[in-house]
């Protein structure tokens, strides 16, 4: 074994008995390793870090990780002999499918140049508190109250944060935990937790420069070496940091058997390929306990069963959702008349009839949005279309994917899209159209490429950059052609419509949107009779009240709104009587 080795006590004993020497003090006596055993562990926020080489039992162990909290996720980290850890509690305990990789910090380079568009700096504010926390649950981590960043030791725990220097937005964050301050020099080294990077992030590099920015922390203290824990599948990762130098040292981690990690040890959620947004609900529904049958994986369909009841589902379109409100989502003429005479306000439009009507509606409203009367996922709709020839052309195009085709005033703003199920909206968000950045150096036709593959790798591949007319005629109004190179830091918008399955990214505003927009898609929703949809307004900002109604779809897609409980919300409408395992789980430990 290396010298630093965080298994042997007996070297960080060492370490601690010459800074005792530095500091002018003698120790009464020489402890021996068992003494050093010292059950350590640190509080992280969202769980705590249990160093298992400090523990003399396999009993004292599994103890302190018997007091795990319900809302939290213990880890017990450098375990020696895992086998016999988990073996004495199979009940309790698992062995985490996770890889241990090093980083010799004596030997690390840092990178030669910064990576530009974003900063690394260490966490300040509380609205960074709030950010990280966002990434936590968008990426399925364990939010951390906000007060305990404040309580840290900062000694001792190390927060860093990505953050957009255009928006301000935080977009990655890492943890970073000094070893020998964490356990009193029980233990030396240091190691990285919580990598998390935003799927919204327009910037590459973020994760690398975060880890780098972590070894150089630790390297200036002199640390040795910097230790971090990755799923054995997450080749991503482990790409990454095997670039960075990292390698695979023989150390194990051992969690405890908890909603938070249910996955982890209960197998694959599903044995088929379903989308994400089929995969999100069919998960929820296994955590509780309810019967989950993929009946056509291709076409997201499923059947769920609970307690005698039985429910056939299509992504978030189900049972509940009747033949007459489908077929009035489907129409979009149709949808326009029913919500308007529940009070909600809608733009002006008309069916694309002949050209004289046609030119004499887009002399009215100078600029219009033209759209297949039937049709989902922004297919066929052209936007802010100024010039009869080109109103002509959209008509055509339209057409391709429905006989009538509507012709609407363009209302200028942001794209609200806000979930409502059971008649409650449980989700809002601003979805925005795609877009590239500059670096000076690529095509515009390269970027959209780049970005198109990298939001088709943050979405599961439900999210892409297709170039067709809409995106030339875009490049084209703004002055600019695919062959150009895109001068760096500046923004170019490629397509008007802000669907995600056409490269758009999705913004979580449920916490400020305004009570007025609020109400108007429950009213549109209820007029429909529909029980679970998306709700798409055009608004100025989401806080204020103003808006126009564009549409209802009957099969809105779940995945998209994290960090809100959509899916949640779902199962909770279909199967009103299962309960959560974290509940049930407080039942059977408190009795009746």
């Amino acid at each position: 074994m290396a010298e630093n080795d965080p298994s042997r006590p007996k070297a960080a004993f060492d370490h601690r008995l010459k800074r005792m020497r530095e500091h002018g003090l003698k120790p009464e006596y020489r402890p021996d390793e068992t003494e050093l055993q010292k059950n350590r562990y640190v509080n992280c926020g969202w769980g705590r870090l249990v160093f298992a080489n400090t523990y003399q039992e396999p009993e004292e162990l599994i103890e302190v990780l018997r007091k795990e909290r319900a809302d939290r996720r213990d880890i017990a980290f450098y375990v020696r002999d895992p086998h016999v850890i988990v073996g004495t509690a199979p009940q309790e305990l698992f062995l985490d499918p996770s890889h241990t990789f090093r980083l010799n910090l004596a030997t690390y380079r840092p990178a030669r140049n910064r990576r530009k568009g974003f900063t690394v700096r260490r966490l300040s504010s509380r609205s960074d508190a709030e950010g990280i926390n966002d990434l936590y649950l968008r990426r399925g981590m364990v939010p951390v109250p906000p007060e305990f960043f404040w309580s840290l030791d900062p000694r001792m725990l190390t927060v860093l944060v990505a953050e957009e220097d255009e928006t301000g937005l935080i977009v990655g964050t890492a943890m970073g935990i000094d070893h020998s301050r964490a356990t009193d020099d029980a233990v030396s080294g240091c190691s990285l937790w919580c990598l998390a990077v935003s799927p919204q992030a327009r910037f590459p590099g973020i994760g690398e420069a975060l880890v780098r920015r972590m070894a150089e922390f630790f390297s200036g203290r002199g640390i040795p070496y910097l230790d971090l824990s990755v799923m054995h599948d997450n080749s991503q990762a482990i790409g990454l940091y095997e670039k960075l130098g990292f390698e695979r040292v023989p150390y194990f981690t051992v969690k405890r058997k908890n909603t938070i990690n249910e996955a982890l040890f209960a197998g694959p959620a599903v044995d088929e390929k379903l989308n994400p947004y089929a995969t999100i609900i069919v998960n929820e529904a296994r955590k509780r306990g309810i019967q989950a049958e993929v009946t056509d994986a291709d076409g997201g369909f499923f059947r769920l069963s609970y307690g005698g009841r039985s429910v056939r589902c299509r992504e978030s379109l189900s049972e509940f959702t009747s033949a007459v409100a489908m077929s009035i989502c489907d129409d979009k003429a149709t949808t326009r008349r029913v919500v308007e005479q529940a009070g909600v306000t809608v733009p002006q439009q008309i069916l694309a009839g002949s050209d004289a009507e046609i030119s004499a509606f887009l002399k009215e409203h100078e600029s219009v949005v033209i759209k297949p009367a039937r049709g989902e996922q922004g297919k066929g709709i052209s936007i802010g279309l100024t010039e009869l020839d080109d109103v002509m052309t959209a008509i055509d195009k339209a057409r391709t994917f429905s006989n009538d085709v509507l012709i609407e005033e363009c209302v200028e703003g942001e794209d609200l899209r806000l979930v409502v199920i059971d008649y409650k909206v449980v989700a809002a968000a601003i979805r925005r159209p795609a877009e590239v950045l500059g670096n000076g150096k690529a095509s515009i036709a390269e970027l959209i490429d780049v970005q198109s593959r990298r939001r088709a790798a943050a979405t599961g591949g439900e999210s892409s950059i297709t170039i067709d007319q809409e995106v030339l005629r875009c490049v084209k109004g703004a002055g600019w052609s695919l062959e150009d190179v895109l001068p760096e830091g500046e923004r170019l918008t490629v397509r008007r419509t802000a669907n995600l399955h056409t490269g758009g990214t999705i913004h979580d505003v449920t916490g400020v949107t305004n009570r007025a927009l609020i109400d108007a898609a429950v009213r549109a929703a209820r007029a429909i009779e529909i029980p679970v949809t998306g709700i798409d307004l055009m608004v100025k900002d989401p806080r204020q009240a103003d808006y126009h109604f564009i549409e209802a779809n009957e099969r809105p897609g779940l995945a998209n709104h994290e960090p809100q409980p959509t899916a949640e919300r779902f199962v909770d409408f279909l199967f009103p009587l299962s309960i959560p395992r974290a509940v049930r789980d407080t039942l059977n430990r408190t009795g009746p």
